[in-house]
């Protein structure tokens, strides 16, 4: 090993002075690499070149100029200099396996003897919570009427009865885009159409009940035309199916923040626990079919945990 220059194992290594660190791409046989990969489609290996690419410069600035060089702890560094500087965990996962698929390539091709990026995984950092929008948001996006200003009437009660159904039954935009009028009834009931085709029973608040009654007696039948008669419950301007991009550009254009459809549901499983709502009550509402993915999805707030704290522990 060279004196303080071999940069094996090392997190992260420092440049040696009066060392040549400008890149070389050329000795890490990245074009041969990409040749090798036969089954990715050219935008795939657009993105595998780029990020390849990056990782060696990090690496020469570092002071590694050839992959025989790098231990695990050396793509360990690099991966969390990509975390502190604040690139996505998907984003840092797939670089992480395009190394893991370079280095792969290099111990098979006799570049280098023993793997570096085995096992290596992302860090995990910090999952982000989902966005919950509060009570006060909820009534801006209803009330939206000074963003929406111009809207035909039909127009703005669909836009109502849109928010208020996501919000009022958690359901997912693409099953409300698929819902058909006899999906829902005046008793408060909802027949939805979930992932994987299977059908769930879903309630559905009073005030979303009585704006999607408004929006079919006095909207719908001046959206609906003959060439494109459909049973679909949401339509948008052309009389066709509502769909999920319809759907984004109702909330960008009632919300003061970008808002994403998704939020509603987020908000509607958070706001329910906040309420006591028992757990896996929600997780059926919300077509769960692993009560993980609800204890993921859904957010309980900092009050509602101050107050099961104060009623339950003997020292509160």
């Amino acid at each position: 090993m060279a004196s303080g220059c071999d940069a094996r194992d090392v997190a992260p290594p420092s440049p040696c002075k009066g060392r040549d660190y400008s890149r070389d791409v050329a000795a890490w046989d990245v074009s041969a690499w990409l040749e090798s990969l036969t089954r990715i489609a050219p935008s795939s290996r657009s993105v595998y070149e780029r990020d390849m690419v990056a990782a060696v410069a990090w690496l020469d600035e570092h002071g590694v100029i050839d992959p025989a060089a790098v231990g695990r702890r050396t793509l360990r560094a690099y991966l969390a200099d990509l975390d502190r500087s604040g690139y996505a965990r998907r984003t840092i996962a797939r670089k992480a396996s395009v190394l893991r698929r370079y280095f792969d390539w290099a111990r098979r091709t006799g570049k280098v003897e023993t793997d570096p990026s085995a096992a290596l995984t992302a860090p995990k950092g910090t999952a982000n919570l989902p966005t919950v929008l509060s009570a006060a948001e909820i009534d801006g996006l209803l009330d939206g009427s000074a963003r929406a200003a111009g809207e035909p009437g039909e127009v703005d009660l669909r836009d109502r009865a849109v928010i208020e159904l996501l919000y009022g039954s958690g359901i997912r935009v693409s099953e409300l885009c698929g819902l058909e009028l006899d999906d829902i009834d005046n008793s408060g009931v909802l027949r939805v159409w979930g992932k994987g085709s299977k059908q769930r029973i879903v309630p559905v608040s009073e005030a979303a009940t009585e704006a999607v009654s408004r929006w079919i007696r006095d909207g719908r039948p001046s959206l609906v035309t003959a060439d494109a008669a459909t049973p679909s419950l949401f339509l948008n301007r052309a009389g066709r199916s509502l769909t999920p991009r319809d759907v984004r550009r109702i909330l960008d254009r009632r919300a003061v923040s970008p808002t994403h459809p998704h939020a509603l549901r987020h908000t509607f499983a958070t706001h329910l626990l906040d309420g006591g709502a028992d757990l896996r009550a929600v997780q059926e509402m919300l077509g769960h079919a692993d009560l993980a993915t609800t204890q993921i999805y859904t957010r309980v707030s900092r009050e509602r945990m101050r107050d099961v704290h104060r009623s339950t522990h003997p020292r509160a």
